[in-house]
């Protein structure tokens, strides 16, 4: 299950209801999905049709037209390239929607007014940052992510970037469960 944390409050949420409500507050939505219809590295293929019932209803529910399995590892060519796209704060002109089938990485969502909300995704999380919402993201020390993608055209998927430089103030590190132990606190 995913970890929230609000970095500049000191917060960090574990509960799944409670991390619902909190990112929905800020527009984000989450919801926890099964991983029980295929292995990590099924065939995008075989993901995509295990999951044709989830696709097609976000498709309806959000308008999105395609859906797609990106895998990212250590050897994707020209990796570091690829993450540089995304770890600086920006916005997109679509929805970003994700289900995570394998590894971890962490979305930074910067609503406007508030404090930065770091989100550590893990397989089984879904999660949608809706267009025009500050953010950016990076993996975790594993540089390992797979994740079924919803689209409405790929071509409003291009990050406009904001130059703001608060990226800058937020280290890419992604914990997990194990680090946070006993310490969670779980009230905003």
């Amino acid at each position: 299950m995913a970890t929230v944390s609000i970095p500049a409050k000191g917060v960090i949420l574990r509960d799944q209801a409670e991390i619902t409500s909190a990112l929905a507050a800020i527009g984000i939505d989450y919801e926890r999905w099964s991983l029980d219809r295929v292995g990590p590295d099924a065939d995008a293929d075989t993901v995509l049709s295990a999951y044709a019932t989830e696709i097609d209803a976000m498709k309806t529910q959000g308008g999105y037209s395609t859906a797609d399995v990106i895998d990212v590892d250590p050897g994707t060519p020209n990796l570091d390239a690829l993450l540089a796209r995304f770890s600086t704060e920006h916005t997109h002109d679509e929805d970003e929607v994700r289900f995570i089938i394998a590894g971890r990485g962490i979305f930074h969502i910067h609503p406007l007014n508030s404090d930065v909300v770091a989100i550590e995704v893990e397989a089984g999380d879904m999660i949608r940052v809706p267009r025009g919402t500050l953010h950016w993201f990076d993996l975790c020390s594993d540089r390992r992510i797979r994740a079924i993608r919803w689209f409405q055209d790929k071509s409003g998927w291009t990050p406009r970037y904001t130059h703001s430089g608060i990226d800058a103030g937020f280290e890419p590190l992604c914990f997990g469960p194990a680090y946070f132990g006993p310490r969670v606190q779980t009230a905003l």
